[in-house]
């Protein structure tokens, strides 16, 4: 896609030669997203390396209507960050903010740009004696900018809330150019409509993010972790229960996956090893974790899981004595969407239901799947302490057309949504059309025409 020399000039003019690559050379991991689905060209890379800078280029590229989509770590896995269509595009990569800009103990806030790693921002929290606990499987490249765009999730929802419930204040700007200069640290703030909300979860839609003041929280130098054997998806609601009731507000992680998930480990991730002397159909990682009191804790997890297996919820249990097992424990859990592409991929699902569905949600998907595709082998797993079932398909990728409406459908049925903390992107927008209401695809499309009117800001992404 050619973009005009005065525009590109312009661009220059603000970024300088090195904040503009164009023509040929579209720079690699920018032309491809993460599973290897989409492929793109931009017109150009834009690279600022500040909030003014990306406010300049912004302004140039509304002045001419040239589309612009924002990118950050370039981890997600529905195309959002991806340019699409027939109109002239470029990237704005936020890699060149990556300051953390405040700590603040005594407020338990921290403030970083949006090109920030996910895991600059953990250790700059915990080198304050502070928890910052947005925990990703990608989070050693995901970057903040993209977490806030698209409302990242993680494994520790349960107890610390999706992206959006970490963020107090946003800086962004705005299609026009405009900044917003929305960064407070405020706990409380009634003063109208909460505009940073709008941003969040939009994926680059309504405007750049280029930094967010997050939340922290005591650092809980205390873990202890265990893996129970299911006897089958029935146990989970009452293992929920138990748990809540026994681990009480320590409880931070509820991980299920099944024997598909841990022979896909056992043949594709090296070192791996059933924690069990026999297979089991489901297995769920449990985790709690306390700023103080490590040996109360460990207590506390003892006993939810002698009366797991007491009661006949669990077949057996297996907790990590130390720090390396919980290590192994939860490398189980992390490891699967790896061994899924060790393995020859999988169409994938990120799915939400209510929490005393999960089971038959899961039961029901495996039937139809098996009913439509011979020696279909389904690979079920996720945060259910929160919802969140990963529920991927070991066909080829190139098969979604056939296999996602089938599992789309039975997530409606179940009361739940087709999309948990990916985004929609590109790849679940059809899909998005049809399983929400005229009423809110109409608001949706009036917030993006309200604060986009020229239709810019990564164009193509979640409504057309």
């Amino acid at each position: 896609m050619a973009i005009s020399e005065g525009v590109l000039a312009e661009l220059r003019a603000v970024l300088g030669s090195g904040g503009v690559v164009a023509g040929d050379d579209p720079v690699a991991g920018f032309v491809r997203d993460e599973r290897g689905l989409l492929t793109a060209r931009p017109a150009a890379v834009l690279r600022p390396r500040s909030t003014e800078e990306v406010a300049e280029a912004v302004a140039v590229c509304h002045r001419h209507r040239v589309p612009v989509v924002p990118f950050a770590g370039g981890t997600g896995l529905v195309g959002g960050a991806m340019p699409v269509g027939e109109r002239e595009q470029v990237v704005l990569s936020v890699r060149g903010l990556d300051r953390i800009r405040s700590v603040d103990p005594a407020d338990f806030a921290l403030t970083a740009e949006a090109g920030c790693v996910l895991t600059d921002v953990q250790q700059a929290a915990e080198r304050a004696g502070l928890y910052f606990p947005l925990r990703l499987a990608s989070e050693g490249s995901a970057r903040l900018g993209g977490a806030v765009a698209t409302n990242a999730g993680g494994s520790n929802v349960l107890r610390y809330g999706m992206t959006r419930e970490l963020v107090l204040g946003l800086e962004a700007v705005l299609p026009d150019g405009r900044i917003w200069h929305g960064l407070r640290s405020l706990r409380k703030d009634n003063t109208g409509y909460d505009l940073k909300q709008l941003l969040i979860g939009s994926e680059g839609t309504l405007g750049v993010v280029t930094a967010a003041t997050v939340r922290l929280f005591p650092l809980p130098r205390h873990q202890a972790v265990a893996l129970l054997a299911l006897p089958g998806l029935e146990s989970l609601g009452p293992l929920f229960a138990l748990a809540r009731e026994q681990l009480e507000d320590r409880l931070s992680a509820l991980e299920l996956f099944g024997r598909t998930g841990l022979e896909l480990l056992l043949a594709h991730q090296s070192g791996t090893r059933d924690p069990f002397d026999r297979p089991y159909p489901r297995y769920l990682l449990v985790e709690a974790t306390a700023a103080e009191d490590g040996a109360g804790l460990a207590a506390q997890l003892e006993r939810f899981l002698a009366e797991a297996v007491e009661r006949g919820l669990a077949a057996d249990a297996v907790p990590a004595l130390d720090r390396p097992q919980a290590r192994a424990l939860w490398a189980l859990r992390e490891g699967l969407p790896e061994a899924e592409k060790r393995a020859g991929g999988a169409v994938k699902h990120d799915v939400s239901v209510p929490l005393g569905s999960i089971g038959a949600f899961i039961e029901a998907a495996e039937r139809a799947l098996a009913a439509a595709f011979r020696n279909v082998r389904v690979n079920a797993f996720g945060h259910v302490g929160d919802g969140n079932v990963h529920l991927n398909v070991l066909l080829p990728p190139t098969r979604a057309p056939e296999v996602s409406p089938l599992v789309h459908r039975l997530v409606a049925e179940h009361a739940g949504s087709i999309s948990a903390e990916h985004g929609i992107g590109l790849l679940k927008r059809e899909a998005l059309a049809e399983y929400r209401s005229p009423l809110e695809l109409e608001l949706l499309r009036t917030v993006k025409a309200v604060l986009d009117p020229l239709g810019i800001m990564n164009p193509g992404k979640i409504v057309k």
